[in-house]
């Protein structure tokens, strides 16, 4: 596809540059997770590239997920590859009340109760935990 064969990373970089794309690293990534509706694709100490191109950016993630089925969803019938989920059948991921708990300085019971009522969106728990009036 590139004219000339193979160059070397220097050449790219410049290539990279001259048709307006650029590349950074993102340093000290310790975990991203995808969530789609029924799953959750947790990458533990990711390599995370942003490549933007004409002002666009686009996240390139590199590593090897842990697939899981999403708390309070149905895992799809042909889950066959997916490994077991280490956290109980039912509530919210044990990390995520971990996390509530230790942000928001709340019991367990408060952290699960926000995370409910959030969909188990851990960030949105701390907020609503944060901000309730008192």
């Amino acid at each position: 596809m590139i004219p000339g064969g193979p160059r070397n990373a220097r050449q790219m970089q410049m290539m990279m540059r001259r048709l307006g794309m650029t590349t950074e690293d993102v340093p000290d990534v310790e975990e991203v997770v995808v969530r789609t509706k029924t799953r959750e694709h947790v990458f533990r100490a990711p390599e995370v590239t942003i490549m933007t191109v004409q002002g666009v950016r686009t996240y390139q993630v590199v590593g090897t997920p842990e697939v899981r089925a999403r708390s309070g969803s149905a895992a799809p019938a042909s889950s066959a590859a997916a490994p077991a989920a280490p956290t109980p059948p039912s509530g919210p991921p044990e990390e995520d009340v971990r996390l509530v708990m230790d942000q928001a300085n709340v019991s367990r019971e408060e952290a699960v109760e926000a995370l409910v009522q959030t969909n188990g969106a851990p960030a949105e728990a701390i907020l609503k935990i944060l901000t309730r009036g008192g």
